[in-house]
Parts: structure tokens; sequence; C-alpha cells
């Protein structure tokens, strides 16, 4: 309160102030701590996972608690932290069912899901709902956290396209450190946004390169990319969608509708004129890959990000 940023009247608004938080792993563990820490006064905390010793160097908010599900052992370490925060916990995932409810009663949200489909989802979502989005991304040794929506550009602006291949910190490792400064910047981003600070981290992009060099720029005048592939939940399937199954059956054996079919995600058959085509896999880049080959003749296509369960 003795800043002159802040003082009274913002430490108020802190408390008065309601954070969507997506994820409490690597980048929500700071996150939640800093928010916490900062007098924010509800934070919703979203994450179906169970804490694993594995995950302690990078996630110490989950300390002493490894088997609890990692939205309620977040609750317990803000309430230990400070009774006069509320925090809600939601043991489920994000869906693209939810995240509109959700993110209507946030202030701003906070995507640390480490999850490209959950990324797009919610920024689908805040930008419908004129929400800022705080996102960010951890892996090795780099990443990056933006102030997106709200009025400013989406994710979908910046990374309008996903790479062939991408990975995570569970198949490709990362600095724990790393993740937790990046973590820490979306926690810095969101407060400014509450205190109103200028200039706003809307429309700014930091980047955390190798080495522990800073970059970054700005991203105000970034337009909105055409089409574009929306996520959508198995349970929006509509009679008459061409649904493709893009896992096999090593991975599911149970496909993700009676209707689909099992195809290869590098040479999906045509889908019939007229239909809605279905693309579903576990993360969502298989099926991304699969309808970049079917857009040009097919003008229809969702994805479904099927998960691990």
């Amino acid at each position: 309160m003795t800043l002159p940023e802040v003082g009274e009247e913002g430490q108020a608004r802190l408390r008065g102030a309601s954070v969507l938080v997506v994820g409490a792993g690597g980048l929500g563990s700071p996150a939640i701590m800093y928010l916490a820490g900062a007098g924010v006064g509800a934070l919703t905390v979203v994450d179906p996972d169970v804490a694993e010793t594995g995950n302690l160097h990078r996630q110490p908010i989950h300390a002493g608690r490894v088997g609890w599900n990692k939205a309620e052992s977040a609750r317990a370490f803000v309430q230990a932290l400070d009774p006069g925060v509320s925090v809600t916990a939601l043991p489920r995932p994000l869906t693209p069912a939810n995240a509109a409810g959700l993110v209507a009663r946030a202030d701003v949200v906070l995507d640390c899901a480490d999850s490209f489909a959950a990324s797009y989802v919610l920024s689908d979502a805040c930008l419908a709902a004129v929400v800022p989005l705080v996102s960010a991304s951890a892996l090795g040794l780099s990443g990056y956290c933006g102030g997106f929506c709200g009025g400013a550009p989406s994710l979908r602006a910046v990374f309008p396209d996903l790479p062939d291949r991408a990975a995570n910190c569970a198949t490709a490792g990362v600095l724990g450190p790393v993740v937790g400064m990046l973590g820490t910047a979306q926690a810095q981003m969101a407060l400014a946004l509450l205190l109103r600070l200028e200039p706003s981290p809307l429309g700014q992009l930091l980047t955390l390169n190798p080495g522990l060099r800073w970059s970054g720029f700005r991203f105000d005048g970034a337009p909105e990319p055409e089409g574009g592939f929306r996520f959508i939940d198995a349970g929006e399937i509509r009679p008459g969608d061409f649904v493709l199954e893009l896992r096999g059956t090593d991975e599911a054996p149970v496909s993700i509708h009676p209707s689909a079919l099992r195809a290869d995600p590098a040479a999906p058959p045509l889908p019939p004129r007229g239909t809605r085509a279905v693309l579903a896999c576990r993360s969502g880049l298989r099926a991304w890959r699969a309808a970049r080959l079917l857009a040009p003749t097919h003008p229809e296509i969702v994805l479904i990000a099927a998960g691990d369960h």
C-alpha cells in the first residue's frame, strides 16, 4: 500500500477482483502464490490433474500434498497463506462447453494450462466476452508471456497456426526457474491490469530466451485472422457430422463417437459435401494438421482435443 501505483484505492481494487486461473502446475503455482499474496480477493482455479512427486521441483505449492487434486491443493495453500482470499477449486478440465461461463465471472483470466487447445479455447471465450487473457508457455530454457483480448488482439492474431510438431514439459522437459519466471510474469501482468497501470500489458508479448535473455514486442494492431479452427466438446457432435477419429485403437479403444471413422491424420478422407467435419485426437495437434489438409476444399471444420482420459 506504500507504493504510489497502488495505495489504498489500488489495494481495495485487488480485494474486489476475481481472477480465473486455468492450470495449477508450473505456471499456475507462482501465479497463484503471488496473486494471493497481493490480496486478490477471489481466485477460481481449474485443474483436473493430481500432484505428483516429479512435479514438485517446479510446482512447490503442492509440497506435502502429493496425490491431491492440484486445484484443491492450491486452495489449501492459499488458505494457509491468507484465509481472506476466497478460492474456488474446480477439479475438472477446461472445455469449450464450460469456458464461456467461467470467463464471464472473471476480471482477468490466466492461461497456465500448458495446452495449446486450452489456450485457443480461452482466447476465443475471452475475445467474445472482452475479458483480458494473460497466456504463457514454457519449454526447456525458454518461453513467452503475453496479454491478449480485453480489447487487444487475441492469441490467434499472434499465433494463427500451429507447428507441425509440438512438445510439452512432460515430453521435452523444462527447468524449474524458467517456468517460475514466466508464471510470475503472468501474475505481474494480471496485477497491472487490475490496478490499471500504464502502459497496459495487453498487446504485449514477453519472450524469455536461453541464457536469461528477455525480449519482446507489442502487437496492438495485429489483425484477427480469418477462419481458423474452433474446438468443440464431444457432446456437441451433431447428427450428420462427418467425424474422424485420428487416434489409433491402442491409444483410444473407444472412438470419440459411435459414427466416427478411424483415419490417418496425414491422409484424412474427404468429407461429403455439405457436412461439417469433426476431427478428434488427444491434444488437438493431429486434428489441426489434418484440418489444414482438408481446409482448401472443405470450409466447415471443427476440432476436438479429447485429452488423456
